[in-house]
């Protein structure tokens, strides 16, 4: 009697992003829904052997191992520096991304040229732009340095070639989805080819105690394109933001295995370079002289920073049956919400009227801290008259027209104080209503 055979169980393919299994090939993960995450399953292995341990990889308690706090090395420019928790630590791996045309390769060229005016080698790798457009930026912006190295490679094969041969104390690699590595299969970006590139680099420079710079492209919604897994390979992410539109830069870091994730570094974009911005305090503050309808100042939290931020409002009858509901730098469905708390709670007639709202500096003010400062700055474009210039508000309302006090208030009133703002509305007057009429008062 023949013996039938045990079919082999076909592994199927998996999703790289969360584990999820399917039998077939799909374009995108039924269960992250992420795109061009599935791959083949690999084979079953068998199980792993303990294997002996030599006395220098042994495991040792913790307060046995051996730490420098003063390794940290600066990179010149004190914004990026104080993101970091004080500079680049040896051997961590920094990814920074950033919309496109934001400053992303500016900013390290500039923070490349600092790190090589100490006599450090840097190699500046650019897979994306030429050795001579990578130039042009540098004797425009004062990069020029002996010791900086430039290349323009995309095979990571020879990017790893040139950090063993150089021997660099600094390298940045502009970007990390146009290195591709001949071992990996898929174009320059996918999701396998950069899963790839980040573990060589990483690897390399845990080996060497290299700090390796990244550069990271963002989808249309923002987000780090790629496979989550870049971001957890990495140690630190470091997210580019401004508006292209404007000279207003912030670095803030999303994750930071070395120090705090809640400080920003503010810079501004020139013509000659980007500069650092240490005080940033004045840049939200329209320039007219005296009081005028429409305006209120809020205290926002930018990482541990305290800013003040003008908020102005317009409000003109509307000759449309539907009024426009315009708004720049404020989150529209948080205004809408606000003035419909005015209209029922506060007897401002705005339901004929179009209302404009803004702030002054291209700043974005996402947190409900300032929905007071929006509520005022709207009640006194409505009503024609001016909010004294030494009043500013935080706090958030709600639906009921109460304040609620505001994240780190304590802070936003110290701030207040010293910029010369002596008077603070806040959660102490109640209601949207007491707090127009302590205003107007």
């Amino acid at each position: 009697m023949a013996t039938a055979r045990t079919k082999p169980t076909p592994q199927g393919y998996r999703c790289t992003e969360c584990g999820w299994r399917t039998a077939k090939w799909v374009g995108r993960c039924g269960e992250c829904q992420s795109w061009g995450s599935v791959v083949e399953a690999d084979a079953q292995v068998g199980r792993v052997q303990p294997a002996q341990v030599p006395a220098s990889r042994r495991a040792k308690p913790i307060v046995e191992v051996p730490f420098d706090a003063m390794r940290r090395r600066s990179t010149g420019v004190g914004e990026f520096d104080r993101v970091l928790g004080g500079g680049v630590v040896p051997g961590a791996v920094i990814l920074l991304s950033g919309e496109p045309g934001v400053g992303k390769s500016t900013l390290l060229l500039a923070v490349a040229a600092h790190v090589a005016a100490l006599g450090a080698r840097v190699l500046y790798v650019s897979a994306e732009e030429s050795p001579g457009q990578v130039r042009l930026r540098a004797e425009r912006t004062g990069a020029m340095q002996p010791t900086l190295l430039l290349s323009a490679e995309t095979d990571l094969a020879v990017v790893l070639g040139q950090i063993e041969q150089e021997s660099p104390d600094l390298v940045i690699v502009d970007s990390v989805q146009t290195v591709s590595s001949a071992e990996s299969t898929g174009f320059a970006g996918g999701p396998g080819q950069v899963r790839e590139v980040a573990a060589s680099l990483t690897r390399v420079a845990k080996e060497r105690d290299l700090p390796i710079l990244l550069v990271g492209h963002v989808t249309k919604d923002g987000q780090i394109a790629g496979p989550r897994v870049l971001e957890h390979l990495v140690d630190v992410v470091c997210q580019f933001e401004g508006d292209r539109h404007t000279a207003l830069r912030f670095v803030r870091a999303v994750k930071n295995r070395f120090g705090p994730t809640d400080e920003v570094g503010c810079f501004e974009m020139t013509g000659d370079g980007i500069a650092e911005v240490p005080d940033p305090t004045g840049l939200f503050l329209s320039r007219s002289v005296g009081a005028e309808p429409g305006t209120c100042v809020t205290i926002a939290m930018e990482g541990r920073r305290a800013l003040p931020v003008e908020v102005q409002a317009l409000v003109v009858r509307s000759t449309t049956p539907q009024p426009r509901r315009v708004v720049n730098g404020v989150d529209g469905n948080r205004v809408a919400m606000l003035l419909a708390v005015l209209e029922r709670h506060a007897s401002v007639r705005l339901f004929d009227s179009d209302v404009y709202v803004s702030t002054v500096g291209g700043v974005r003010l996402s947190e409900p801290s300032a929905d007071l400062a929006i509520a005022l700055a709207v009640a006194s474009a409505a009503r024609g008259t001016e909010i004294p210039p030494t009043l500013c508000a935080t706090g958030e309302i709600s639906l009921a027209g109460e304040i609620r006090p505001a994240a780190q208030a304590p802070r936003r009133e110290a701030e207040a104080r010293r910029l010369g703002f002596p008077t603070h509305l806040g959660p102490d007057v109640a209601t949207i209503k007491g707090a127009i009429q302590q205003a107007f008062a």
